[in-house]
């Protein structure tokens, strides 16, 4: 009997290391698990996955981004429900995950805009404003005592008349996209992206077909009054925002 229990107690006790060791992985964002993962990086991925979808599209006249502000409490003030954000006249920003992380970051963005402006009396490239947030989320993937952004971040903007689409992941790597989607459903609103969507499509045509796949992932949960549109036409240059029922209007 002293001999069971003895073994029992060995057992519970390189149980309870194993676990303890596990743990150890993710107590930081700086290191690597033996399957060479950091498991904080992956977490705040999680978290990406929880935040409400954008979807965002290049078109033939433009570039726009709709996303679902899913906010059905009648209490809060719709205006300060926005998902989508000015980073300048002809870029906009929208992001999944931790809104209080990502208002950090937009307004980096923000600031990183009027800079360019005063310093060079132009436009900033919507390519510069995805890297430096780039490089500040990546950042905080390597120095101790900090934990990753729990955002993903996606810019839309004209560069010389030119649509363009980044997104920018929990890692502080970012891709050009023709078009993406973040957040809930992500995956399978993706897939039909990669089904339906045209190059040669409108601005008008584009909006329409994200709107089918919301309806069609959505179900009877779909609501036009939680979306918000922004986008840019090349004519103009400059942004414009509809939301709810005035998105049939366009």
């Amino acid at each position: 009997m002293y001999f069971i229990g003895n073994y029992r107690n060995i057992k519970m006790e390189m149980l309870t290391d194993i676990q303890h060791q596990a743990m150890g992985y993710d107590r930081t964002a700086t290191m690597f698990s033996p399957e060479g993962h950091l498991l904080q990086v992956e977490y705040a991925e999680k978290t990406v996955r929880l935040g409400s979808s954008s979807v965002g599209m290049v078109c033939s006249d433009g570039v726009f981004i709709i996303a679902d502000k899913r906010i059905r409490d009648k209490l809060i003030l719709e205006k300060s429900t926005n998902k989508i954000y000015e980073i300048d006249s002809h870029i906009i920003g929208s992001v999944a995950g931790i809104i209080a992380d990502a208002r950090v970051l937009i307004e980096r963005a923000q600031i990183l805009a009027q800079q360019n402006r005063i310093t060079y009396d132009s436009p900033v490239e919507p390519e510069l404003v995805i890297k430096e947030i780039s490089n500040v989320k990546q950042q905080f993937t390597q120095y101790g005592g900090a934990r990753p952004f729990g955002v993903s971040l996606m810019i839309a903007g004209l560069n010389e008349g030119k649509p363009e689409l980044f997104t920018s992941d929990i890692t502080g790597n970012y891709l050009s996209y023709r078009a993406h989607a973040i957040g809930e459903n992500d995956d399978k609103i993706k897939e039909r992206l990669r089904e339906k969507y045209k190059g040669e499509l409108s601005i008008k045509s584009g909006v329409n077909l994200v709107l089918e796949i919301f309806k069609e992932i959505k179900g009877k949960d779909f609501n036009i009054e939680r979306f918000e549109l922004v986008y840019i036409p090349k004519e103009k240059g400059k942004l414009e925002r509809l939301e709810g029922e005035n998105i049939k209007k366009l």
